[in-house]
């Protein structure tokens, strides 16, 4: 579980490895985005293959396409782990979940820098915090993801993962 803030200000981005420790296999990787007020604006699902790296823009995937058309300026993020082939965050179970380890994701965001006169922000990157999710709060997102699949009209679906990593700025 992680965060992005200042979304306002400029774009935040999500990193996921697989480690391998599942005995080699896939990953898959569904994330769920949550608006301050708590409501799960959109969800989708990556593959990371051992080794492998995969990035999203906040803005241009998670929230780029969000359920709801407020655009918000902060998000919470829950990337759950799992092995299975079809790879759909509506579709994921509790099983799937328990049979997937070797998840490594983190996460840039942008912070006020407040030590300047000026408004300026700085960019940090954190590790995404392990969490056990309660089977009330797993079949809330899953369900709640299965309804945005269904009824969204295709709003509340994340852009998808890109190869490689994201949120470095390049050196002059």
């Amino acid at each position: 579980m992680s965060y992005a803030a200042n979304l306002n200000a400029g774009d935040s981005f999500v990193d996921l490895s697989n480690s391998g420790a599942a005995n080699g296999a896939n990953l898959c990787i569904n994330l769920y985005t949550f608006d301050p007020a708590e409501e799960l604006v959109s969800c989708c699902s990556c593959t990371v293959t051992p080794n492998g790296l995969q990035s999203l823009s906040v803005l241009k995937s998670l929230v780029g396409n969000t359920l709801t058309p407020a655009m918000p300026t902060s998000v919470t993020i829950k990337a759950v782990a799992s092995v299975n082939t079809s790879c759909n965050a509506s579709t994921v179970t509790q099983a799937q979940v328990s049979a997937a380890s070797g998840l490594l994701a983190w996460s840039t965001t942008l912070h006020m820098n407040t030590s300047l006169a000026s408004t300026n922000y700085a960019l940090t990157e954190s590790p995404f915090r392990r969490v056990i999710l309660s089977e009330a709060d797993f079949t809330h997102i899953t369900s709640t993801c299965g309804f945005i699949q269904s009824n969204g009209s295709g709003f509340g679906i994340c852009k998808g993962c890109a190869a490689g990593g994201l949120g470095a700025q390049s050196v002059q």
